[in-house]
Order: C-alpha cells, then sequence, then structure tokens
C-alpha cells in the first residue's frame, strides 16, 4: 500500500486522468464534491456510473472497460466488497493507480495491483490528500490561519 506523503505527492503530481468508479450526479453526495474539486485543480475527471450519461460535464461510462482513453488513476466509491473485480479492469486497462477512497479497504485487490506493477492507496480520500499535500485546504475554510475559540463578534 502506498500512503507515505512522498509517495501520494508522486502518485497527485504525475496523474492527469482520473477515473471515478461510482461517481454521483448529485451534488451533495462525496464522490461528486472530491471528482469537482480534483476538476478545479487541473484533472480530467472521467464518470463510471451506468446510472448516468453525464456528470462534471463529462460523458460517463457504464464500466472501467468501456472508457476509451487512457486512464492514470482510477478512484473508487464503491463498497469494499465490490473493488476487486475493478481493480481486474484497472490492470487490463493499464491503470498506474488503483485508489481505495474513505472506508474502502480491500486487501486483495490491494495484493492484485501491486503485483500487477500499479500503486495502491486503500482508506484515503483523493480530495483530502490533494489539498494536504498541495495546499487546498483552505478551499473549504478549512485552514483560516487563526487558531481560537473566540467567535468573531
Amino acid at each position: 500500500m502506498s500512503d507515505d506523503a512522498a509517495t501520494l505527492r508522486r502518485i497527485l503530481r504525475s496523474a492527469r486522468t482520473i477515473a471515478v468508479v461510482g461517481l454521483s450526479a448529485e451534488w451533495h453526495r462525496p464522490s461528486y464534491f472530491a471528482a469537482k474539486y480534483m476538476q478545479q485543480h487541473g484533472y480530467r475527471i472521467v464518470p463510471v456510473n451506468p446510472r448516468y450519461a453525464e456528470v462534471l460535464g463529462e460523458r460517463c461510462y457504464p464500466t472501467l472497460t468501456d472508457v476509451p482513453d487512457a486512464i492514470d488513476i482510477v478512484d473508487v466509491f464503491r463498497r469494499t466488497e465490490d473493488v476487486l473485480p475493478i481493480a481486474h479492469e484497472a490492470i487490463a486497462k493499464g491503470a498506474r493507480c488503483l485508489w481505495q477512497q474513505i472506508g474502502v479497504r480491500n486487501e486483495e485487490a490491494d495484493r492484485l495491483v501491486r503485483e500487477a506493477g500499479l500503486d495502491s492507496v486503500m482508506n484515503r480520500c483523493v480530495k483530502i490528500e490533494h489539498a494536504r499535500l498541495f495546499g487546498g485546504l483552505h478551499w473549504a475554510g478549512v485552514n483560516t490561519g487563526v487558531v481560537s475559540a473566540r467567535r468573531p463578534v
């Protein structure tokens, strides 16, 4: 598993295209929020969800296999038990990294992709890691620069 800061920074710095498996078109869902953030920071988002034709202005594909373009990161917003087939698709697709979001931790998929030469990240949010490593935490108002419990008057 690749979860040290230097490795995460390398993965995010070298990637340009992120396929988001399980991306929702509903603005309040975590997958939408994370994908929109990454899109606003220069990444091309490729939505993968059979429920939609388009998300975030991009054509949505029913499966990862249906995506015609090269993929750098496969970002998984699915249940842990759903990840192994996605890992097989990521390998077949020639992706460089399988990224399992917070709460998603499929050890077998992790082992499989690492043995195939891919980077693997588990139980981490791509948006949070990007913000933490590249100074974007202020984007959501988290890093205000004020350390105080006092409310402004």
